[in-house]
């Protein structure tokens, strides 16, 4: 049997006619259907409904099906839900009745086949050339860095514009439950998680390829997403000299993110008293880089924090940079400008001695 999300041959998926026009689509990211007289795409950040319309619901089933079965796995009311992954690296979730009570649901997470440099992020107003240069300053000094943000924000193609600053001759080991990362390194090992086969075995975590990734001598560990206890795992490699480490977390402010990774830790059930967590999380992790989709649709960096210790037992953050929204246009475009908050972060030196030229103007906020 292959492996779940194992690529998809394009003979294996006849009779996506349906699909295939936002499939091909490139400004569409995502393909919603959520009945068999409801699709919706997501194009340029905005969710609109299609007039896409199936027959019968045993027509979402049949492709449902044409998509499960090259990979080995089933579909139906005793495995009512699948992940898998079409030839261009999409993501699929499908989820059937009786869970999903308007019929069968596809959910559609298009693969970008450009791979985004910095200047992109530039060019797009998703962020501005200070704070590129300083999480390129902070990548080379092997600060630990999370990357936090909401449904749909950008955070992987930010964790993948912010791994490329990693220097080409090191060795880089990514961990993802759906391989999406497109790294430049060449010397790049990827593993994948894999879910239980249709007899309830074979199920391999993300925490389980972060325990290996430790006995394989990574330069760098780059987690697709820390979701569960693989967290606490990710903690203790960022602190036991595993540094210039990089991961993803789904939350909606820097404050929320410390508080979503304490929690991810509880999840790992090693009973660790809530200090000790606090305290790893506190000495593992360097920066929260913050990213959102805005109410246009945008994607933005909206603000870069810095952990710089604890206070009693609360851990303690300053905001490096700032997305400052001004209002929203005509157009309903969110107005605003990037800027420092004046704080120079507390490893200037660390900077220096890796023999980067500072140039402290970057530090200065804009009025």
């Amino acid at each position: 049997m292959e492996k779940p999300g194992a690529d998809i041959h394009a003979e294996d998926i006849v009779d996506m006619a349906q699909l295939n026009v936002y499939l091909e689509d490139p400004d569409i990211t995502e393909i919603m259907v959520i009945s068999k007289d409801e699709t919706y795409i997501e194009k340029k950040g905005k969710l609109t409904l299609t007039d896409t319309k199936f027959q019968f619901d045993s027509e979402i089933m049949e492709l449902c099906q044409r998509i499960v079965k090259p990979i080995g796995r089933r579909i139906d009311e005793s495995s009512p839900y699948v992940d898998a992954r079409l030839p261009d690296g999409s993501r699929v979730h499908i989820i059937i009745p009786p869970l999903a009570l308007k019929g069968p649901t596809i959910t559609i997470r298009k693969f970008s086949k450009e791979k985004l440099t910095p200047q992109d992020l530039i060019k797009f107003g998703s962020a501005d050339q200070k704070m590129l240069l300083f999480l390129e300053w902070c990548v080379l000094v092997r600060k630990n860095i999370i990357i936090s943000g909401g449904t749909g924000s950008g955070k992987t193609t930010l964790l993948n514009i912010v791994s490329s600053y990693i220097p080409k001759d090191e060795r880089i080991i990514t961990v993802e439950d759906s391989a999406e990362l497109q790294l430049q390194q060449p010397h790049w090992v990827k593993l994948e998680s894999r879910p239980p086969d249709t007899e309830n075995k074979g199920e391999v975590l993300i925490r389980d390829l972060v325990k290996c990734c430790l006995r394989m001598r990574p330069d760098r560990i780059v987690v697709g997403e820390c979701r569960s206890g693989e967290a606490l795992d990710m903690l203790q490699a960022m602190n036991t000299g595993h540094d210039g480490s990089l991961t993803t977390v789904h939350s909606n402010s820097p404050r929320d993110c410390v508080r979503r990774l304490e929690t991810l830790c509880l999840m790992a059930g090693m009973d660790l008293p809530a200090k000790a967590i606090k305290e790893q999380l506190a000495g593992a992790v360097d920066l929260i880089v913050q990213q959102a989709r805005l109410s246009d649709g945008s994607r933005k960096i909206i603000s870069i924090a810095e952990i710089t210790g604890m206070e009693g037992e609360i851990i303690t953050l300053q905001d490096l940079f700032v997305f400052k929204r001004s209002g929203i246009d005509s157009d309903g475009k969110v107005m605003g400008t990037f800027s420092s908050t004046g704080i120079v972060p507390s490893f200037t030196d660390e900077l220096k001695a890796k023999g980067i030229k500072i140039d402290h103007s970057i530090f200065m906020p804009e009025y």
